[in-house]
């Protein structure tokens, strides 16, 4: 997948497919400019209304919310040594937690399984291009060559449990030896049994609780994962 690198090129394409726009966030601890879409309400109304239509290939668009579990994960992020190492995100959406990592000094691959969102994170990481590189990755398709990772991150990635087996092995292709996986969500029932599903894989298995200041009655988990 390519896309025409330059910033107004990049707007041009993502205003044909969908309506977004700046919003200023707290990412790794500075306001940092984020491209968002304007309507993911609407463009998931729309998604549902075109499947109940019987169109195929049509896709949620969850990607096009921000959500807490990103914020979540940054924060985290901040009692982790990340400078100068490099990190996958699956499922990136916004780009929150990659862009946090790569603030922090890593060299970071921001993913997606579907393209629309990849272009506001070619936007929302410009200026620290040098340190991300951005792409499609499909679970179970799609494959990065090159070394694992030591570091692989993703939020709120866990909720479609017919993606699990998938997910696994997208991590275990791609996870360096003795390398981490942090996986965050906002304590959801679905992820509760994920927590449980995984750690009968043999992978080794910490919780860690991360609460942020909007809400702090509503925490955010970061799941730690290391291959046994």
């Amino acid at each position: 997948m390519s896309f025409d690198e330059s910033p107004e090129s990049l707007a041009t394409q993502a205003s044909e497919r969908f309506q977004w726009h700046w919003e200023e966030i707290p990412i790794a601890g500075e306001m940092r400019k984020l491209a968002v879409a304007s309507d993911p309400e609407g463009m998931l109304i729309d998604a549902c209304e075109r499947q109940d239509a019987g169109e195929e290939g049509v896709i949620d668009p969850f990607w096009a919310t921000t959500w807490r579990a990103a914020s979540g994960l940054d924060h985290y992020l901040g009692e982790v040594a990340v400078n100068g190492i490099r990190v996958l995100e699956l499922g990136c959406g916004t780009g929150h937690a990659g862009l946090a990592a790569a603030c922090r000094g890593s060299q970071v691959v921001l993913t997606d399984g579907v393209t629309d969102p990849l272009l506001l994170v070619k936007m929302s990481t410009w200026e620290l291009r040098d340190r991300c590189q951005v792409q499609q990755l499909r679970f179970g398709i799609d494959r990065i060559q090159g070394p694992g990772f030591p570091l692989i991150l993703g939020s709120d990635i866990t909720y479609l449990r017919t993606l699990w087996p998938e997910l696994e092995q997208c991590l275990r292709d791609h996870l360096a030896h003795d390398g981490q996986v942090l996986l965050s969500d906002p304590y959801r029932i679905i992820a509760n049994e994920f927590r449980d599903w995984i750690q009968e894989r043999e992978w080794s298995y910490r919780e860690h609780k991360v609460e942020l200041t909007d809400d702090p009655s509503h925490p955010i988990r970061v799941m730690q994962l290391t291959a046994r």
